[in-house]
């Protein structure tokens, strides 16, 4: 049977799967689902049409899936879903969607999300992210796989941060974070590449070396958005494995609708 503290107010129309465990005091409602091995601490509310994976450890006092705190949301049955592995930390606050976007907020799998963090409605969150203690989205944010986002960072509505890119502690992001970057300040400023996180993940001298050429061409030398575009997609010519962070990096700075760090 499912692991369900006494004091726990579980909705009967909840689907929770059989080895699920819930602290005392917990609230989960009614169109919650919540896959096999996940965790919820105690105090936790769980509500709204949240839909949860396997294998999630939820700390104390976290609120997921309440109502946007949007004042055009107007009761539209929208989305909260969380993938599998991640741990949420407590007093964490994460959203439903609205209906003035794709109507589902969502956060990938294996990711570290710690103290009071805030995750908005209609922001969307890849794979292996670490947020820090009191990091902020704003509505429709997207983070992408591997970023790192420290303490007390706020982040604008809309803005997105890229794959493996890193905000330093009390950052304010009011323009888009392209891969691979490190960024902090206010306002902000792209300090380097971020070597130690991709040399964490085994990236090649090779792709290290593209990376940083990267940097150069859209920071050192002066150039346009345009020239060091084109100079970035000719990276992609010299092989070592670095055409798909070229790809990336391209695809990222045809689809910075709001500008990016410069």
């Amino acid at each position: 049977m499912t692991q369900i503290h006494a004091t726990a107010v579980v909705d009967p129309r909840a689907q929770l799967d059989a080895t699920v465990q819930v602290g005392p005091y917990a609230v989960i409602g009614p169109h919650v689902r919540i896959g096999a091995g996940t965790r919820v601490g105690a105090h936790c509310v769980i509500e709204g049409r949240t839909t949860i994976g396997q294998d999630n450890q939820i700390f104390q006092f976290a609120s997921l899936g309440a109502i946007p705190q949007d004042k055009k949301y107007a009761g539209e049955p929208t989305e909260l879903v969380i993938g599998d592995r991640n741990t949420i930390r407590e007093f964490c606050t994460f959203n439903l969607g609205t209906a003035q976007d794709a109507g589902v907020t969502r956060v990938g799998s294996d990711n570290w999300i710690m103290a009071y963090v805030h995750i908005a409605h209609d922001c969307q969150l890849g794979n292996q992210i670490t947020m820090a203690n009191n990091a902020t989205l704003a509505g429709h944010v997207q983070v992408g796989d591997w970023a790192t986002v420290g303490g007390l960072v706020g982040v604008l509505q809309r803005m997105r941060i890229g794959a493996h890119a890193m905000v330093g502690f009390a950052g304010h992001v009011n323009k888009d974070v392209p891969p691979f970057m490190v960024v902090d300040g206010n306002p902000l400023a792209v300090r380097g590449v971020n070597l130690v996180g991709l040399r964490r993940r085994d990236f090649s001298a090779e792709r290290l070396a593209a990376i940083r050429e990267m940097h150069k061409l859209l920071y050192r030398q002066g150039r346009t958005l345009e020239e060091a575009r084109a100079g970035i997609q000719a990276l992609a010519a010299q092989g070592g494995g670095v055409e798909a962070d070229v790809a990336l990096m391209d695809a990222f700075l045809d689809s910075a609708a709001y500008g990016i760090a410069r």
